[in-house]
């Protein structure tokens, strides 16, 4: 297996593809690319960074991706002006199929099924690599954005995705006010999409979650009303004005996506010690107009849900980041296998410009892969899906490194 990778930061969208690509082929002297992972600003023309793609990979090489705030490379980590980040795989002992769905604004679950039925799973499956849109509808002066769910689109792969496979990608997401995303779906440009990559053969998968969030209190709240995705009531209790005191006042209204408050519910030991690792987190995004109550990134919880307010730590998030990436890469070395690619899911939100933090956590993951010199392609998302606790998961505030290997 052969990887190389290209990064550009160029106005010229068109000549971005090009020096991206090109720079991505030569570096790993690939000759026959099997597949293209390549995420852009919305600063840039998809149509003519996508052609320029394809002046240097061909007619038939499949291009997966599409918008991302920024792009984290060996080399090079930017969310400012225009960065561009490509990977060009070329396999040897690994076969690749990929499907696309349309509608998933409409649903999420029919979208995720149709997906996985166009995908034929063999014994030797080993990881479905997913991409989808994370804003339905953008946001506007005085209104949040309706975002698209990951459960349902979940739950609709694995109605037809034999199980065992585990799925990890990330919903897209072009900038940090919520406008509109556009994907690179093999063959085309598309939006309201589902792209799925499905890899088999003698590719062996590893992945690993990093987290950054800290208990506020402990306390156990309940949701006791909602209308559709939005939480109108806390405790029976209008959410806005538990969230006020929580807060400490009504800043956090002006403020998209919430900023250092957020919600988590525990899939672990109610009343064991806090385990970051078994806490699901849910960005506030902010409060819809007339104080109606909260929009959630992930348009997922329910009446009756109880969840614990957590405190996103900066600190926390830099040393979970580099903890977790040495202990993945020990293990692939432990278990014998060759890392070859690394592709890294961060949550938009844990950039250092919006964190708040001194140094970027994503230069964490840099500094292990160039350690053990493995190709790295990393962007900043809207949600990042990846198996916790047995099941796959859409999951905020997180960062999900996948680290592709060979026995």
């Amino acid at each position: 297996m052969k990887v190389g990778i290209g990064y550009g930061n160029h106005e010229d969208s068109y000549q971005l593809g090009k020096k991206t690509a090109s720079e991505a082929m030569r570096q790993a002297a690939i000759t026959s690319p099997d597949l293209v992972l390549a995420f852009i600003s919305k600063q840039s023309d998809a149509e003519a960074f996508y052609n320029g793609l394809r002046a240097v990979v061909g007619s038939r090489t499949p291009i997966i991706g599409g918008s991302a705030v920024g792009v984290i490379t060996n080399d090079h980590l930017s969310y400012n002006d225009s960065p561009a980040g490509v990977a060009v795989l070329e396999f040897n002992t690994s076969q690749i199929q990929y499907a696309t769905a349309t509608g998933i604004d409409q649903s999420e679950y029919q979208a995720g099924q149709y997906l996985a039925e166009q995908l034929t799973a063999g014994p030797d499956a080993k990881l479905l690599l997913m991409f989808y849109d994370s804003v339905k509808i953008p946001a506007t002066p005085g209104a949040p954005p309706v975002m698209n769910a990951s459960p349902p689109l979940i739950a609709g792969i694995e109605t037809a995705l034999p199980p065992g496979i585990p799925i990890v990608g990330a919903g897209l997401l072009s900038d940090s006010t919520f406008g509109t995303t556009i994907q690179f779906s093999g063959s085309s440009i598309q939006q309201q999409v589902v792209v799925g990559v499905l890899l088999s053969g003698a590719i062996e998968p590893h992945v690993t979650i990093t987290h950054g969030c800290s208990l506020k209190d402990g306390i156990y709240h309940t949701i006791t009303k909602m209308q559709g995705p939005i939480i109108v009531e806390i405790d029976g209790r209008p959410a806005t004005a538990v969230v006020d005191e929580e807060y400490g006042g009504p800043s956090w209204r002006e403020q998209l996506p919430v900023r250092r408050l957020t919600i988590g519910v525990n899939h672990g030991d109610r009343f064991g010690d806090f385990q970051e690792d078994q806490i699901v987190a849910r960005l506030i995004v902010g409060a819809t107009p007339g104080d109606g109550g909260l929009v959630l990134f992930e348009p997922d919880l329910e009446e009756g849900t109880e969840f614990q307010f957590l405190l996103r730590d900066g600190q926390m998030m830099i040393e979970s980041a580099r903890r977790n990436a040495t202990a993945l890469v020990e293990q692939i070395i432990t278990a014998g296998h060759t890392p070859r690619f690394a592709l890294y899911i961060d949550c938009a939100g844990r950039c250092a410009a919006i964190s708040n933090t001194l140094t970027e956590e994503a230069s964490e993951i840099q500094a292990v892969m160039n350690q053990h010199g493995i190709p790295l392609l990393g962007f900043y998302s809207g949600v990042e899906v990846a198996p916790l606790l047995g099941r796959s998961r859409g999951l905020d505030w997180t960062g999900v490194l996948l680290i592709l290997a060979e026995a």
